[in-house]
């Protein structure tokens, strides 16, 4: 990875719907560069994916909820089990298998307080192997985003 890379990762993380003439602009490479870079840097895997971030509050589900979760058992087949539940559930925004005090930590949106109860219910009670759960509540979302900053981002591909 060059800065050039680098500046088109940079670009594409705050808008992936840039066509190969802006990022070109942006970036001082050809439109036909910036397309062969973009399918390279997709082949060799640094783009993960192409979404849109939607507004959950717009889509009823403005309730968001960070849940730390304790399993009783770390076994292997269980810590699979546990993750296949997860991401198989369309109300867990993200997931991560953690160290420190818990195991896995979520971001959940739910259209109301209602509607996690169910979704404990079925996930977290109704499963034996989970210790406990501890819930925090978002009251405001500061920042949100999958940026990560980059080697080259802030200097000038031409400098």
């Amino acid at each position: 990875m060059d800065k050039f890379d680098a500046a088109i990762l940079d670009a594409i993380q705050s808008n992936n719907r840039l066509t190969a003439e802006a990022l070109s602009k942006l970036v001082h490479l050809s439109p036909d560069s910036c397309r062969k870079r973009l399918a390279r840097l997709r082949a060799e895997g640094y783009i993960d994916a192409d979404i849109a971030v939607l507004n959950p509050a717009k889509l009823g589900r403005g309730l968001m909820l960070i849940v730390e979760v304790s399993l009783t058992s770390e076994r292997p087949a269980d810590l699979d089990r546990f993750r296949d539940r997860m991401k198989a559930a369309p109300e867990v925004m993200q997931c991560y298998y953690i160290t420190g005090n818990s195991d896995f930590l979520m971001i959940l949106s739910a259209s109301d307080m209602a509607d996690y109860e169910a979704f404990t219910r079925r996930h977290f009670y109704a499963e034996e192997n989970i210790t406990k759960f501890r819930t925090s509540v978002v009251m405001d979302r500061v920042k949100t985003g999958f940026s990560i900053p980059l080697p080259f981002g802030d200097a000038d591909p031409q400098g």
